[in-house]
């Protein structure tokens, strides 16, 4: 067991770096704006660092229920699996979840600005906006899963999941853009296969925890693993494609560094480099080791990392919008 311990890197020092992480994560939404913007020319609109922290904890909220049944779905399918599998996280999350869509809805019903007491909220002019409608129904969505994980069925959190996901597409590409639809079809791939890879790899490790024999553990990961290699392609198919409908192929470099959208998701893609070496470890440790579970280093190293990419998408989607020139 102590041999075991040291494989996995449990102790103090794991907390650690968990802490340390979280708090990174945390920052670069709160903090990231301003120095995205330095130098650009773009006005730094206030509450963006708010609404950035927002997003990110809406998004940490949606990946952690889908993960969930994804997993789950999986882990029973494993020959020789026992029964035993973690208590689930999805009525807390989707909780968060709905407390984040709220405070966003909140500021939709400002218009667009944080509001600064109860009186400057217009609920009822959420109905009367396409954006007011999809963050009431993102707000209704989250309460429903809640409800639902919180159920004997909590199966059926899927469908109000999916509601969150669909909105969150069509609520970041108005009808005013160009191709509004290939857009919003774009994020919710996006949306969908990244919240399976994230979610659905937390969950992952701590059932690996509860597995004492190492075929079972060793089965479930490698069945994880081969779908997350077809997630991480989709992914950043996506993420490449509704890139370069925002930034034209002939600006791309330039906008990279000179406006603060390019300059943080040129920040993602790094991480998500990293992000995919430490997949690939994880995946050479699986298929070579003598002890397939010493590949949980790196993969608890991955979701670690994934935090940060969550946190870092969450500020680029409060950010303006790069010009197509």
């Amino acid at each position: 067991m102590e041999s075991r311990a040291g494989a996995d890197g449990s102790g103090p020092g794991r907390a650690v770096a968990v802490l340390v992480l979280v708090a990174v994560g945390a920052a670069v939404p709160l903090f990231g704006p301003s120095p995205a913007l330095h130098g650009t020319g773009e006005a730094d609109v206030p509450g963006t660092g708010g609404i950035a922290l927002l997003r990110t904890v809406l998004f940490a909220a949606l990946s952690i229920p889908v993960g969930e049944l994804f997993v789950r779905r999986m882990a029973r399918s494993v020959p020789g699996a026992p029964a035993a599998v973690p208590r689930g996280w999805s009525t807390a999350a989707n909780s968060v979840g709905f407390v984040a869509a709220l405070a966003l809805a909140s500021v939709v019903a400002t218009g667009n600005l944080v509001p600064g007491a109860l009186a400057d909220i217009d609920v009822g002019g959420l109905y009367d906006s396409r954006d007011g409608k999809l963050a009431l129904l993102e707000v209704n969505a989250f309460l429903a899963a809640a409800l639902c994980a919180a159920s004997g069925r909590p199966g059926t959190q899927v469908w109000p999941l999916a509601a969150v996901i669909v909105a969150e597409a069509l609520r970041a590409h108005p009808t005013t853009e160009h191709s509004p639809l290939i857009g919003s079809g774009l994020t919710l791939v996006h949306l969908v296969c990244a919240s399976l890879w994230a979610g659905g790899l937390l969950y992952v490790l701590r059932v690996l925890r509860l597995w004492p024999r190492a075929e079972a553990g060793a089965a479930l990961l490698g069945r994880y693993a081969r779908v997350a290699a077809v997630l991480l392609a989709a992914v950043t198919a996506t993420g490449v494609c509704s890139s370069l409908r925002r930034m034209p192929p002939e600006t791309v470099l330039e906008q990279l560094t000179d406006t603060a959208y390019g300059r943080v998701l040129l920040a993602k893609v790094i991480l998500m480099a990293g992000v995919a070496v430490l997949a690939l470890w994880a995946r050479i440790r699986l298929a070579r080791a003598k002890d397939p579970l010493t590949a949980c280093s790196p993969a608890r190293a991955e979701v670690y990392a994934l935090g940060v990419v969550v946190a870092v998408s969450g500020l680029l989607t409060a950010l303006p919008v790069p010009i197509r020139w």
